[in-house]
């Protein structure tokens, strides 16, 4: 289950998943730390509904999480639920995470490079962007270009094997898979985007925020960690308004809609739903082409 963020991705594959006897897998790069919640719009345990989720919470927002790290445990996450004679469903906005889970990506076993590291860390986000797409433009072009720390990995890779790994169809699937893809129209995209942002401010977005750097998480890993948590770190040390913190980040996360968006038309396997996905419509065509799928 594959979208940008606010297309309804984690409601309709709760709906899947009691329809048919599933589990929910999330692919998200930001929801596997404990603690950011309201920042990553991770859903709450009322809106679970009891389905059963996994790969949420499995580390500090303090420590580094690698892709390599995401397929260690989706696979191990995966295998428990076929010993239940279960579905596994995957559900999320992160297409590397997902694409190299589900075998449609290799993902590059480089080891750490520390003094590499030490170097890179003194640029800006701006020149470690540029850097990249010397190195490796494919990459950049889907890159959060204002993420220092996915960068630095990302320059890390290139000079160590010349360019990440090259995505599309791969002839070692790992799994049988059916991708469903949602895909609102902009201007609904862009109102849900909104709504959403707002309701997350007014349930608590930035006292989570203090919380997290009060509990020890630095502005410095806040900002690493990208989108919510980088302009809630920029607003919590007064480089940013209210007013301009509500701005700037409603329109990168409109910019970071974009890059999803054009990482999944790459996928010509997904079967798109037609119909706003949380509409009965919407859920009518997924649980179709799901149950079709299982025959």
């Amino acid at each position: 289950m594959v979208g940008p963020t606010a297309s309804g991705k984690t409601s309709l594959g709760i709906f899947l998943a009691q329809k048919l006897g599933g589990e929910v897998i999330s692919a998200d790069s930001r929801q596997v730390y404990s603690g950011l919640d309201l920042g990553t719009g991770k859903a709450t345990e009322k809106e679970m509904a009891g389905i059963p989720h996994h790969l949420l919470d499995v580390v500090s927002p303090k420590k580094q999480f690698a892709v390599s790290d995401f397929v260690r445990l989706a696979t191990r996450a995966h295998s428990s639920i076929l010993q239940k004679a279960r579905i596994t469903i995957l559900v999320g906005g992160t297409g590397l995470y997902a694409d190299t889970f589900l075998g449609r990506m290799t993902y590059a076993e480089v080891p750490p490079n520390p003094a590499l590291r030490a170097k890179l860390e003194k640029k800006t986000a701006q020149e470690l962007f540029t850097e990249l797409q010397t190195l490796d433009p494919r990459r950049a072009a889907n890159i959060e270009k204002e993420n220092p720390r996915r960068l630095i990995r990302a320059i890390e890779i290139a000079k160590a094997i010349g360019a990440s790994p090259a995505g599309g169809p791969s002839t070692e699937q790992k799994y049988d898979v059916l991708w469903l893809g949602l895909a609102p129209t902009q201007e609904k995209l862009h109102t849900n985007i909104h709504t959403r942002l707002l309701e997350r401010i007014q349930q608590g977005m930035v006292a989570e925020a203090k919380r997290l750097h009060t509990s020890g998480l630095s502005y410095k890993r806040m900002d690493e960690l990208g989108l919510e948590y980088r302009f809630l770190a920029r607003l919590l040390q007064g480089k940013l308004s209210k007013e301009e913190f509500v701005v700037e980040l409603e329109r990168a996360i409109q910019h970071y809609a974009k890059r999803q968006i054009r990482w999944l038309k790459r996928n010509k396997d997904i079967r798109w739903v037609g119909s706003p996905p949380t509409s009965r419509a919407g859920k009518t065509e997924a649980l179709r082409l799901a149950k079709e799928f299982l025959k």
